[in-house]
């Protein structure tokens, strides 16, 4: 086929794949209404998780499922503004990780409100500002976020989805590298491409700042400074990347929550999270894990945290696999609380793979 036949082809198959989104507006218009008798909530994480994976696995492309899940996630983002206009917190300004987690998750047809603190995104679902909110829990090299743990202790929300966000850390700056004389950035990104600036800039000042987005606005400001920040920062500000991928490690993740008034339902494959406070006793936190040991439940992560209300008093975080609902969970949750001065449920959600 020549070069015209192929561009008239593919303005066919566009043709085709309009109809059919019209065709699913439609459809999707009328699961908004049946919602709004219902009072069931628009957004269903582990519908879209499993929509999203069954999609994976029927592709039959060459389409790579980074690319198939982002395009799908347009499409799911612009399809439940047709049932509500959604307004999701997350930790900003704009162009942080936490704003693209954001966008990964619901795409861009939502509403975003970027929020001073951790604390301010809890506050807005809470009051009732936002929908949704979006909170870093750990990453995989510097470990857990303490104000978000903190931020449950006295929370009344509920986790209903989890995002994993490689974090890919550029160096941006108006000016060539070697005339880099300061470098800004947030105090997480520095400890994680210390090898990387010790090895090439290793005259350059680093000044801690706020978040990412600020660093990359005061280095578009100077020509002998750069910035270490993610891609959607140096589109925002037009700063070039002045060396790619400069995390000391390859696989440097970040796991966010979305946070929200109601948990997700079963999905098949979930997990669940939750707040203890063992007795003060010996064995307590034998004992609190012995319910999960007898039923066979794994949990996949347990650290603890001072409650600040007293010197010495604990609370321990935990994940396991299953959902709240899951016979089996409810059990061992309910075992749980025979056992611990204090119990809380932080949320069920799909348990998608890490990136």
């Amino acid at each position: 086929m020549s070069l015209e036949q192929l561009r008239a082809a593919i303005d066919g198959v566009d043709d085709r794949i309009l109809d059919l989104l019209r065709e699913r507006a439609e459809l999707v218009e009328e699961v908004g209404r049946l919602k709004d008798r219902s009072g069931e909530s628009y957004y269903a994480p582990e519908r879209e998780e499993a929509l999203l994976q069954r999609l994976v696995a029927a592709n039959k492309s060459r389409l790579p499922e980074p690319s198939l899940r982002a395009v799908y996630r347009e499409i799911l983002s612009s399809m439940r503004a047709l049932e509500q206009s959604i307004k999701v917190a997350y930790l900003g300004p704009r162009t942080t990780f936490s704003h693209q987690a954001a966008a990964t998750q619901f795409g861009h047809a939502v509403q975003f409100l970027p929020e001073r603190t951790i604390g301010e995104v809890f506050e807005a679902v809470e009051r009732g500002r936002a929908h949704y909110g979006v909170v870093p829990i750990e990453n995989s090299q510097e470990g857990s976020v303490s104000a978000t743990l903190d931020r449950f202790m006295d929370g009344d929300v509920k986790i209903c989805a989890q995002i994993f966000l490689p974090v890919e850390l550029n160096l941006l700056g108006a000016g060539p590298l070697e005339k880099v004389r300061k470098v800004y950035s947030h105090p997480q990104p520095f400890g994680q491409c210390r090898h990387w600036l010790a090895g090439h800039l290793p005259s350059a000042e680093c000044v801690e700042v706020s978040s990412t987005a600020r660093a990359a606005e005061l280095a578009a400001a100077e020509h002998d400074a750069a910035a270490i920040a993610g891609s959607m920062a140096a589109e925002e500000f037009g700063l070039p990347v002045l060396a790619p991928s400069i995390q000391d490690a390859a696989n440097n993740v970040t796991r966010f929550f979305v946070i929200g008034k109601k948990p997700a339902r079963p999905s098949g494959r979930d997990k669940t999270s939750v707040m203890f406070a063992v007795k003060d006793q010996p064995g307590a936190l034998a004992k609190a894990l012995e319910p999960f040991e007898n039923a066979g439940i794994s949990l996949t992560r347990i650290e603890s945290r001072p409650s600040k209300r007293q010197a010495w008093e604990y609370y321990f975080f935990a994940d396991l696999a299953g959902h709240a609902e899951d016979s089996k969970v409810a059990a061992a949750l309910g075992d749980l609380g025979k056992v611990c001065a204090f119990t809380r449920i932080l949320g069920s959600y799909p348990d998608k793979p890490a990136a």
